[in-house]
This record gives C-alpha cells, sequence and structure tokens, in this order.
C-alpha cells in the first residue's frame, strides 16, 4: 500500500472550499525510485483486487470512479496502471465525448445513468455528466445551440448551471441510498506541464497520435476551466460523494494517491463473504467426495 499519504490533504466534502490556485500540482515523491513505484502499485492493485472480489460476492454495494481533468492529465493512464490488476469482471470503464443525438435527446444524467455499474462492481467514468457544467459554461454556445432545451431554460445561464449542479447532487444523494459510492477525482495538472506533456506528443513518434490540434485551442480558456472546475467541486462536493483534488504533475504520484483513496473508501464498506452454513459444508463434502471418485 502507498506509504506516508494523508489523503485528507486531498479530500472536500463541502466542509471547506477549495481554491484550485492555492492546492500544489506538484508534491515530494511517495516512492523512492522506480523500483519501489512498481512495488507499491502491484501491492495496491492485489488488495483492491481482493476489495474488488468481496464486493462482488457480497453483492449490496458497487462504486463509481469519475475522473475529470485538463487534457494531458494522465486519466488513461491512471486508470490503466491502478485497475491493471483487477479481474475484468469486476469492473467496466466508460469515456464520454461529444454527445450523440440520441443523447442529445435526453436529459443531461441520462447518457451516464445507462452506464452505471451494477452491484458487485466498480464503474469508471472517463469524463462525466460533469462536463455538463465544465466544457459547456465554457463554451455556452454548446448549450444554447446544440442540446436544444426550451428556450426560457437558457436566458439565464447562471441559474441553468445553479439547477444543474443541484441535479447532479440529488442524483448522487440518491446513488449512495442505493447502495453506490461515488468517487470523483479532480487530477490537478499545472498548466507549464500541460504544456511540456502537448510538446512531448508533437517530438515523440509514438505519441503523435495523442495530439489533436483542439488541445491547443482549449488553453486559450485555460483560467475559465479552473474557474469551472473550482465552482463544480464546491458546488457538489459532499461528504456522501467527495471530490479529491489530487496533484497531477508527477504521475507516479498521482496514480499512488488515487489507489490510496480507493483502498480506503472499499474498506469503509461494511462487506464480507456469503456465510456458509454447516448444512451447507456437509454438502460440500459429499460432493468433494463423489468429484474424488469420478
Amino acid at each position: 500500500m502507498p506509504r506516508s499519504i494523508n489523503t485528507d490533504t486531498f479530500t472536500f466534502t463541502g466542509k471547506k472550499a477549495v481554491k484550485l490556485n492555492e492546492h500544489e500540482t506538484k508534491i515530494k515523491n511517495i516512492y523512492q525510485n522506480k523500483a519501489d513505484y512498481r512495488k507499491l502499485i502491484k501491492a495496491s492493485q492485489k488488495k483492491i483486487n481482493d476489495l474488488q472480489r468481496m464486493m462482488y460476492a457480497h453483492d449490496r454495494y458497487s462504486m463509481l470512479l469519475v475522473f475529470q481533468a485538463m487534457d494531458a492529465a494522465g486519466k488513461d493512464g491512471t486508470i490503466r496502471a491502478i485497475m491493471s490488476g483487477v479481474n475484468a469482471h469486476g469492473i467496466t470503464v466508460h469515456a464520454f465525448k461529444e454527445p450523440s443525438a440520441e443523447e442529445l435527446d435526453h436529459d443531461f444524467l441520462w447518457r451516464t445513468t445507462v452506464r452505471l455499474p451494477q452491484r458487485g462492481r466498480i464503474g469508471i467514468f472517463n469524463r462525466s455528466y460533469y462536463e455538463e457544467v465544465l466544457v459547456v459554461k465554457v463554451h455556452p454556445e454548446i448549450v444554447q445551440s446544440m442540446q436544444r432545451l426550451p428556450a426560457n431554460r437558457t436566458d439565464n445561464l447562471e441559474e441553468l448551471w445553479r439547477q444543474r449542479y443541484t441535479s447532479i447532487r440529488d442524483f448522487e444523494k440518491h446513488l449512495w441510498h442505493n447502495g453506490t459510492r461515488v468517487l470523483k477525482f479532480f487530477l490537478h495538472l499545472g498548466r507549464d506541464e500541460q504544456r511540456q506533456r502537448f510538446l512531448d506528443r508533437i517530438d515523440e513518434p509514438d505519441k503523435n497520435w495523442k495530439f489533436s490540434e483542439g488541445d491547443v485551442k482549449e488553453r486559450k480558456f485555460w483560467d475559465d476551466y479552473q474557474q469551472a472546475y473550482q465552482d463544480a467541486i464546491n458546488a457538489t462536493a459532499t461528504k456522501n460523494a467527495p471530490w479529491f483534488v489530487v496533484p497531477a504533475d508527477d504521475k507516479k504520484n498521482m496514480r499512488l494517491i488515487v489507489a490510496q483513496i480507493i483502498l480506503e473508501q472499499l474498506k469503509s464498506l461494511d462487506m464480507e463473504y456469503p456465510e456458509v452454513t454447516p448444512e451447507r459444508r456437509d454438502e460440500l463434502q459429499q460432493f468433494r467426495k463423489k468429484l474424488l471418485q469420478a
């Protein structure tokens, strides 16, 4: 398990407001070297897998991990690094991009609601319903021209954002009451580090495919995005659906912190393997004898 990580530092439950410009995007290394990092992340993978197996057998809870971040923060790599040791039957991963025509014909929560994890499983959202108060807030022309809301719903955009925050809080409260634990991660990347990662995508041939002209275009809205993230976190952080603001300039640190948070939250669940009665144990022994004789 990652060592010396006080996850309270990164946790927001609505009791205190987050100011993103006061939070470091890089912290002192948690790991000693690359070999130490690999050892720590593998230990976390195993423990997450063990707890997810218990969750599956217990069949009362599910967990939703929401990852939000600026481009190049490392969402894909973090999901892959932490969950690669978990049984594939126990997790689902969905990446949400530009809404389809069908999705635009439903309310803004519909397309993610139909992808929620079943009981016993961990669901991962790479981006999520929060895009509707992030990218849409930074680019309000989207809601005004593409989302086909009644005209009077877009007259006062600030009221629209407040209503969406309320819908999200109510939605996450509903999930909690029905056994789905929601953990929301904002991978907090520095602007200079983002620039370097974009340059790497241009300079390194095996990363060229990752680069998009839109990456450069959206950097012009950096401050607007930071404000949108800050507003969304402060409006929707609750005890039962917390936000975690995780420094993202060092990917290894980031992954160890996220893994630690997931482990702590899994351990907090009241889970156990189904109890086997004495009668059932006797039956199993009879089946064992038959198998040995077959």
